[in-house]
Formats: structure tokens, sequence, C-alpha cells
């Protein structure tokens, strides 16, 4: 368990737990969030690197004839290496992209389940009274906001 969820006052060991469970779904969003954003730019760039170098090595020597253009890409062995990176990366953005939504979807469903029993899990009046020192260091420490369902 993390070193400041440990030190929380005015929450029994189940709370804890269960903080600790949302602080690491929040992480595997931000994993999953910080991947699915490089496959983005990777394959922008891949593709940025494929329409360039068939630019210059093949539309502007075959730009007459859509046939020969075809012939001279499906030829060309570095044309064809960028073309299938390009595809590859833009399948990998697709995957990482519905993993990250996975990962939102689990973590938005319990950080929502927390708020929504914060009558149960702070049962006594000193507790309750004191939930906002709880929900300020989640907020503080791993940006997630117990205050309401909103996101």
């Amino acid at each position: 368990m993390d070193t400041p969820i440990q030190l929380l006052e005015y929450t029994d060991q189940a709370t804890k737990q269960m903080l600790e469970n949302v602080r690491k779904r929040k992480t595997k969003f931000d994993k999953a969030k910080m991947w699915h954003y490089f496959s983005i730019y990777g394959t922008l760039f891949g593709a940025f690197v494929f329409i360039v170098y068939f630019y210059l090595t093949i539309y502007k020597h075959y730009s007459f004839s859509f046939l020969s253009m075809l012939s001279a890409t499906l030829n060309d062995t570095v044309a064809m290496f960028l073309l299938v990176l390009s595809m590859i990366g833009f399948g990998t953005m697709n995957l990482l992209k519905q993993q990250k939504e996975k990962k939102e979807k689990e973590y938005q469903e319990l950080r929502c389940e927390i708020v929504d029993r914060s009558k149960d899990l702070w049962k006594r009046e000193e507790e309750w009274k004191n939930r906002h020192f709880v929900f300020e260091v989640m907020k503080k420490h791993y940006d997630i906001n117990l205050y309401h369902e909103k996101k």
C-alpha cells in the first residue's frame, strides 16, 4: 500500500484498500493513455516518412500513370516496408485505444463506487466530518477526484 494512503486518518483498513485499488487502476489507466499517445505519434511519424519517401522516389518519376506508380511501389522494398510499418502502427494504435478505454472504464467505475458508498465507508460522525482530508490527499497525490462522480 502506498505511504500517503497508509497514513490516512479517519479511514478503516477496508477503505484504505479500496483507495489503494483505485490508485492502482488510475496508474494503469495513465500508462495505457501514455502508450496510446505514443502509438498515435509513432504512426503519424511513420506515415509522414512513407509519404515523403513515396513522393520523392515514386510519385515524381511515375506520376503519369497510376499502374506504373503501383508497380514501382510494389517493387520498392523500402516503400513496402514503410507502408507495412504504417499499417501495423495504425492497428496497434486502435488496439491500444481499446485497452485505454477499458482501463478508463474500470477506473471510473471504482471511483464512482467510492463516491456512491462514501456514507457507508465513513459511518461515524467524526469520520464523516473529516473525510474531506482523505479526498484532498487523493486529489493532491494521485489526481483522483472523489468529491463527485463527474470526470
